[in-house]
C-alpha cells in the first residue's frame, strides 16, 4: 500500500481550497455590500457616504467626463469631528463611485469647506507636461489656535492634483490667504472671471461676503464686501457660491448663494440668494427682499459644479440634505447624512422680478424602472423610491403619505401658504424642532404641477417645474404605501426608481 499522496493531488486540493475560499470571500463581500447600502433609512438614489459622518458638499468640479463631489467628512465617527475631504466621482451625477479620502488634516488644521477648479491656463504654474492642475481651495481651521483665544484660526490653503483628482499635493506655500483677524473667515468659492481674465473668490466673513481677486490662485487681493442691510442675518454666513446665469431673454445676471445658520425660514440652517450684476470686483444686487433657494428644512450649504462644458450649458447644483438643528442626532448609525438630488438652476422672470428655479436633472430618468399610471385620489405606492408627477386642479390641495402603522406626512396648500407636517411621520422624538410644521409662501404661484422625489428618508417637492422647492427628511418605521390626494387631478404618473448602489 502506497501511503504517499501524489504531488499533483496535493496541488489540486490546495487549488480547490483556495478557489472555494476566494468564492466564499467574494460572496461575503457581496452580501456585506448589499447590507452596507440597505440599512434602515439608507437613501437608495441620493448620495451618501459608505459610513460615518458627512456634511457640506465641497470642491465640485467637472473634468474629463467625471463629476467630482468632495464633501466634509469625519471617517472616525457618525457626528461632526476633525474634517477631511471625502471624495466620489460620477459620469452622470446619479451613480457614484466612492474614492479614497482626498484631503486629510495636517499641522495647519482641519480641512473645512471650499471649492475646486481646473487651471486650464496654468496661471498657478502647478500644471505639468501640458496637463492642467485641478486645484482645490479650502479653509484651514486650526483647533489649537482657536482654543488659545486667537481670532486668526481660519486661513485659506490650496492643494493640487495632476491625475484627475486621485492624489493630491498640498501647496508648500500654504496658507495662500491669511486671516486679517476675523473669527469666521472661511469657505472660499473660486471661479474664473472670463471678462477680466482673473480668478475671483467669494469668502464668507462672519456676516458678509468678501470678494478677492487673483491672477494665479496663489496671491489674493481684497476687492469688495457684500452685506445689504435687509438680508437675513439670523446666524453666521457661510458656504457662498457665485456664478452667472442667462435670463430668459439672454441677458447675463449674477447669482450669489449664501448659506446661513441659524436663521432659515423654518428654523436652523438654510440658503438665501441674491441676483444682480458684477463688474469683476464688486457685486450689486437688484433686489431688496430675502429670497430662499429652498423652503424646506433640509437643503443646506449647496453649491454648483465648476468647469461644466459649455456644450452642456447648465448650472448644476447639489446640497447637503440635513439641518444643523438635528443633523447629529437623526436616527441613523452606520452612515449619517445624504445629498439632495442634483438640480439645474435657472433664472425665471415674473412680475418684473428674477428668481431662481431648481429643476431635478434629466439624468435622474435613467433610474426609472417602469411607468405606473394612476387614476384615483387613493394611490397605492409600489415602492419606497419614487419619482411622482401630479397635476393640480384646484387652488388649494393636499397630499397625505401614510403607512400601515398610522404614520403619515401631510403637504397642504391653503391660500398663499404651503405647509408640511411631519410630526407624525415616524421616528421624530429625537428633536422637538424636527416635529415642527414647516411653512412656505406659495409666492402667488398658480400651481399647476407637482413633482415629488420620495426616497427612504427624504421627500423633495418641486412645484411648477421647480419655481418653488421644498426638501424634507422623514424617518418612517416602514415605507409609506398610500398617497391620498385632494384638489389634484385624479390621474398621475409614478416611476419606481432603481437603487444606485452596487449589488442592489
Amino acid at each position: 500500500m502506497n501511503l504517499k499522496f501524489p504531488c499533483y493531488r496535493i496541488c489540486f486540493l490546495f487549488l480547490s481550497i483556495l478557489i472555494t475560499g476566494l468564492a466564499c470571500r467574494q460572496k461575503m463581500a457581496g452580501e456585506k455590500q448589499v447590507r452596507l447600502y440597505n440599512e434602515p433609512h439608507r437613501p437608495q438614489y441620493h448620495f451618501s457616504p459608505p459610513a460615518k459622518w458627512m456634511n457640506d458638499p465641497n470642491g465640485m468640479v467637472y473634468y474629463e467626463g467625471e463629476y467630482h463631489l468632495f464633501y466634509q467628512y469625519y471617517p472616525d465617527g457618525n457626528t461632526w469631528g476633525p474634517m477631511h475631504w471625502g471624495h466620489a466621482v460620477s459620469e452622470d451625477m446619479v451613480k457614484w463611485k466612492h474614492l479614497p479620502i482626498a484631503l486629510f488634516p495636517d499641522p495647519l488644521g482641519y480641512i473645512f469647506s471650499g471649492s475646486a477648479v481646473v487651471d486650464w491656463k496654468n496661471t498657478s504654474g502647478l500644471g505639468k507636461d501640458g496637463r492642467p492642475a485641478m486645484v482645490a481651495i479650502y479653509t484651514y481651521h486650526s483647533p489649537e489656535s482657536e482654543k488659545s483665544g486667537s481670532n486668526t484660526f481660519q486661513n485659506q490653503g490650496i492643494a493640487y492634483s495632476l491625475d484627475k483628482g486621485r492624489t493630491w499635493q498640498k501647496y508648500e506655500g500654504n496658507p495662500v490667504l491669511k486671516n486679517p483677524g476675523i473669527r469666521d473667515f472661511r469657505d472660499p468659492k473660486v471661479i474664473w472671471h472670463e471678462a477680466s481674465q482673473t480668478w475671483m473668490m467669494a469668502l464668507a466673513v462672519k456676516d458678509k461676503i468678501s470678494f478677492y481677486t487673483s491672477t494665479n490662485l496663489l496671491q489674493w487681493k481684497h476687492s469688495a464686501d457684500f452685506n445689504p442691510p435687509w438680508a437675513a442675518y439670523g446666524g453666521v454666513w457661510e458656504c457662498p457660491d457665485f456664478f452667472p446665469l442667462k435670463t430668459p431673454t439672454g441677458a447675463e445676471k449674477w447669482v450669489l448663494l449664501v448659506s446661513i445658520n441659524p436663521g432659515a425660514p423654518n428654523g436652523g440652517s438654510g440658503t438665501q440668494y441674491f441676483i444682480g450684476n458684477f463688474d469683476g470686483k464688486r457685486f450689486r444686487t437688484e433686489t431688496n427682499e430675502i429670497k430662499w433657494l429652498d423652503y424646506g428644512a433640509d437643503n443646506y450649504a449647496g453649491v454648483t459644479w465648476s468647469d461644466v462644458p459649455k456644450t452642456d450649458g447648465r448650472r448644476l447644483f447639489i446640497g447637503w440634505m440635513s439641518n444643523w438643528t438635528y443633523a447629529q442626532i437623526v436616527p441613523t448609525e452606520v452612515w449619517r447624512s445624504a445629498m439632495t438630488v442634483p438640480r439645474a438652476l435657472e433664472l425665471q422672470e415674473r412680475d418684473g422680478q428674477y428668481s431662481l428655479v431648481s429643476k431635478p436633472v434629466r439624468e435622474l430618468q435613467v433610474l426609472r424602472s417602469k411607468v405606473v399610471q394612476v387614476k384615483s385620489s387613493r394611490i397605492n405606492l409600489p415602492s419606497d423610491c419614487l419619482d411622482i408627477e401630479l397635476s393640480a386642479v384646484a387652488t388649494d390641495f393636499k397630499l397625505t403619505f401614510s403607512n400601515e402603522k398610522g404614520e403619515k406626512v401631510i403637504l397642504e396648500k391653503k391660500g398663499d401658504e404651503i405647509t408640511f407636517d411631519r410630526s407624525r411621520s415616524g421616528i421624530a422624538a429625537f428633536s422637538s424642532d424636527f416635529k415642527q410644521i414647516h411653512r412656505a409662501p406659495a409666492q402667488n404661484l398658480v400651481i399647476k404641477n407637482i413633482r415629488v422625489f420620495l426616497d427612504r428618508s427624504s421627500m423633495e417637492f418641486f412645484f411648477n417645474d421647480g419655481a418653488l422647492a421644498v426638501t424634507e427628511l422623514v424617518f418612517p418605521n416602514s415605507p409609506y404605501t398610500l398617497l391620498e390626494t385632494e384638489g389634484i387631478v385624479e390621474k398621475g404618473t409614478l416611476y419606481p426608481l432603481r437603487s444606485v448602489w452596487e449589488g442592489k
